[in-house]
């Protein structure tokens, strides 16, 4: 045994010392070592860069060292799947980022990118550290350009488990998915900042917190309760992806029948197509077992995106909530939908669509703020998805959001509806006032001509078997079968390969 390396060892499990380690136990929050054992299956984590060092003189930083210099880097083993992570050890210079952290970091990325394997960071810093001045800047920069050549390459998951401000939000932000826990935060500029330019009074909870990440930015994909939470989500979200885009995502045995009907759809819907209800009710009748992980459940509620299974097979769903803003597309629906299924294509996940939308939301407000670009992008993600792709039409789908929301035009593969299912340039009611305008303003009672000529569009128009007339609907099913025969139309492509003109990339309207 050598004495000199184990005192070294020692010294660094030790990081900022025994008294900064205390003072978190007392906060009730984990320091990095123990965050990285929870994580890893047991004793099946490896670190790497343990006795790293900054090199700063200035400041008298050369009588400041710690040893691993405030991260803890390594690779491991989840549900013995190999993964790498970086954890920010906030006892050592409160996990303030220096050029040797950044390194260190960095090195993490490249070893993952080589071996294809997913990448974990765990954030809970102090930010920049500022006796570094410009290389502390540089190091950020360093991880920000790996994790632009990470994306799509490998996933990224970043958890947001203490401070994460100034420039160090913007890693997490071109990451795959950010899981917060309750009392973590992050933002560009802080509540002093903002008080001097704009005179708001803001607590940091008010200004970048959990929940408002949560609930109001889109930020942040998932809200965890505590650490131990935390890393639950983690490991069901990783239970989905594959580990590199080479791969196809895991698949595992189902006891759930393929081939169950699910007699409670046939009933589910209201009996007047005005009144919402609420669209994961559906998801969770569908797939295996009713389990359905939500991504961003508390922001733009009129659509929901998540990951389930058909059959054991991960798949990714886009469904429109009829329970919110009667499933509408709006801006920041639109813009999660988008990122989402780029999500999915990039890591070979098929795409299945639910829908019943009326449009998209008008008035000055989504119009000024760009609805039209916004729609483009989740038009554009649809177009470009090259991963089996269904949808099924529940209620409603009508105008441009009937085209946008993964339409047989647009190259989904399968398209179902239920017999009910209205597909129309627009609703029936709107269309007879525009349409018979004078017929119904000549009548001697325009409520019973309205009544008429709604039923009369309703069988001329927008009925599902005129879409299923032109091969624009694979077939009209019974709701009860559309388990069955989305794991039927997946059995038959899941192969599914298609080519796209080469080119460097689309230019997505942004």
């Amino acid at each position: 045994m050598d004495f000199e390396l184990q005192r070294r060892r020692k010294e660094h499990l030790s990081g900022g010392g025994k008294e900064k380690f205390e003072g978190r136990k007392k906060k009730g929050k984990l320091n990095a070592f123990e965050r990285i054992n929870l994580i890893f299956d047991s004793g099946k984590f490896t670190e790497i860069d343990s006795f790293v060092t900054h090199e700063c003189v200035d400041f008298n930083m050369d009588k400041k060292k710690i040893l691993g210099d405030g991260v803890v880097t390594g690779y491991g083993n989840i549900d013995d799947r190999l993964m790498y992570i970086f954890s920010h050890d906030f006892t050592a210079f409160g996990g303030s980022l220096g050029l040797a952290f950044s390194r260190k970091i960095c090195k993490i990325m490249d070893l993952a990118l080589k071996q294809g394997a997913p990448i974990i960071g765990v954030n809970d810093s102090g930010g920049a550290r500022i006796q570094e001045g410009v290389e502390s800047l540089a190091g950020y920069a360093n991880i920000f350009h790996r994790n632009v050549k990470a994306s799509g390459v490998v996933p990224q998951i970043s958890l947001i488990m203490g401070p994460c401000a100034g420039g160090a939000v913007y890693s997490p932000a071109l990451t795959d998915f950010i899981i917060m826990t309750k009392g973590a935060f992050m933002f560009v500029t802080g509540p002093e900042v903002v008080k001097e330019v704009t005179n708001e009074n803001v607590t940091f909870e008010q200004l970048g917190g959990s929940v408002i990440h949560n609930e109001k930015s889109g930020v942040a994909h998932f809200l965890a309760e505590d650490e131990q939470d935390c890393f639950k989500i983690l490991r069901m979200l990783l239970s989905f992806l594959p580990s590199n885009n080479l791969e196809n995502p895991p698949k595992i045995e189902s006891n759930d029948d393929p081939y169950r009907k699910v007699s409670e759809l046939d009933s589910i819907l209201p009996s007047s197509s005005n009144i919402p209800y609420d669209m994961e009710d559906i998801i969770r009748k569908i797939v295996d077992n009713a389990f359905f992980l939500e991504i961003q459940k508390h922001w733009a509620r009129n659509i929901i995106i998540g990951f389930a299974r058909l059959d054991g097979n991960p798949i990714g769903i886009v469904a429109n909530n009829p329970d919110t803003l009667a499933g509408v597309l709006d801006i920041d629906a639109c813009d999660k939908a988008t990122r989402f299924v780029r999500f999915c294509d990039c890591f070979n996940i098929p795409i299945v669509s639910l829908v019943d939308v009326p449009g998209f939301l008008p008035g000055t407000d989504q119009e000024w703020k760009g609805i039209i670009r916004h729609g483009s992008k989740l038009l554009f993600a649809f177009s470009e998805a090259t991963v089996p792709r269904f949808t099924v039409i529940t209620r409603k789908a009508y105008g441009g959001a009937y085209c946008v929301m993964n339409s047989k035009h647009i190259g989904s593969d399968y398209n179902f509806a239920w017999p009910n299912a209205e597909i129309a340039v627009m609703g029936a009611e709107g269309a007879c006032n525009i349409i018979w305008k004078k017929e119904l303003r000549d009548s001697s009672n325009p409520d019973i001509k309205r009544s008429e000529l709604v039923e009369k569009y309703k069988i001329k128009f927008s009925n599902p078997y005129i879409a299923a007339s032109k091969g624009y609907i694979d077939e009209v099913i019974e709701p009860n079968e559309t388990r069955f025969r989305l794991i039927s139309g997946f059995n038959s492509i899941y192969r599914k390969r298609e080519d796209r003109p080469k080119r460097k990339h689309g230019n997505i309207p942004v």
